[in-house]
């Protein structure tokens, strides 16, 4: 008879004793990359692109400033940084994005005073922490709104406003696309004692699209929107929402010189997730704030309206806290009932 050779494919047998072994290896090698990871990590951070989250719509303050932002602090780092819109829900859709993002670095949101601070009074049940789920970076700048009409709205200043609106109860609808449009709109109709309708919009450009149209009757815009609009001549300024004028709206005066007791301004400021390596947000408010002092980013951020007002990552978070009750002073000055 012939013999075969047959080819046989040999198994390792893994043992009780190999497969612990195995394991005491795995988890010790764990062990010590967590405990070199967080210098490490920070070295080389950032290694890839970096997003930056808007919660609000293309053409928005909080856009503009995103994307200023975005460019300067991507050349500053030697990473690409895009922009993604995320408009809706008063901010709400944006802010839930990146508080479900890894906390590594690269997701960034772009934040104001509406996503977390008056969204905690104008919501009964708000989708997420303001302070818990994020890690504060740096507060960019604040900013006021301009009460906008059509040019050939019969009213010429802030009491012939008022009185026409008195004139016409029920009569002047107002849109809005964040908290800061939506409580200067209503803190103005309480403390003036009017009657208007509320039309919500995922944010201010839409709405002033929508005013330009005539489906609604005033708004109140951002500076930089507002004034860009003005000088349009479509459009017009009658008061600014701050106690003071706005530094590219001089001609603008405050509604509060009209209307006792009323001043609404709003911020932004950039935010990460919760738990990012200490490190990382070091480098990141470090890099914010460089680029804050840069003089062509400074023109630029108060070329669209937004005066410079810098606080690093520990200033913010007080900040949050105190803007926090402000705007719920604010929300029930304004008659708001949380939804």
């Amino acid at each position: 008879m012939k013999s075969h050779n047959k080819r046989q494919t040999m198994h390792t047998i893994q043992t009780p004793a190999r497969i612990r072994r195995t394991m005491c290896m795995s988890l010790a090698a764990v062990a010590l990359c967590s405990w070199l990871s967080p210098a490490a990590y920070a070295q080389s951070y950032p290694s890839k692109p970096i997003k930056f989250v808007v919660p609000f719509s293309a053409g928005s303050a909080t856009d503009n400033v995103g994307r200023i932002l975005a460019q300067a602090m991507g050349d500053a780092m030697g990473q690409t940084i895009t922009v993604e819109n995320k408009a809706g829900a008063n901010g709400i859709l944006g802010a839930e994005m990146v508080k479900g993002a890894p906390a590594d670095g690269y997701t960034f949101l772009v934040t104001t005073s509406t996503t977390q601070a008056a969204n905690v009074h104008l919501y009964r049940k708000l989708p997420y922490d303001p302070v818990k789920d994020f890690t504060p970076i740096g507060k960019i700048g604040e900013t006021g709104f301009i009460l906008m009409v059509n040019a050939d709205f019969p009213a010429k200043d802030m009491k012939e406003f008022v009185s026409y609106a008195k004139a016409n109860p029920g009569k002047l609808a107002f849109g809005h696309g964040s908290s800061g449009s939506l409580v200067s709109a209503a803190m103005l109709t309480e403390l003036a004692g009017l009657q208007t309708v509320n039309v919500p919009y995922k944010s201010i450009p839409p709405a002033l699209t929508d005013l330009l149209g005539g489906q609604i009757q005033f708004a109140f815009a951002d500076t930089g929107n507002a004034v860009s609009q003005m000088n349009g001549g479509r459009m017009r300024g009658l008061g600014v929402t701050t106690k003071k004028r706005a530094g590219k709206a001089p001609n603008v005066p405050p509604i509060g010189d009209t209307v006792s007791g009323y001043n609404v301004s709003a911020w932004f400021g950039l935010m990460a997730p919760a738990g990012m390596p200490a490190d990382v947000q070091k480098k990141a408010t470090a890099t914010l704030m460089a680029v804050l002092a840069k003089p062509e980013v400074r023109e630029k951020i108060q070329g669209v309206g937004i005066d410079l007002d810098a606080e690093d990552s520990a200033t913010l978070a007080k900040t949050i806290d105190a803007e926090i009750k402000k705007w719920g002073g604010w929300v029930k000055t304004a008659g708001i009932t949380p939804e």
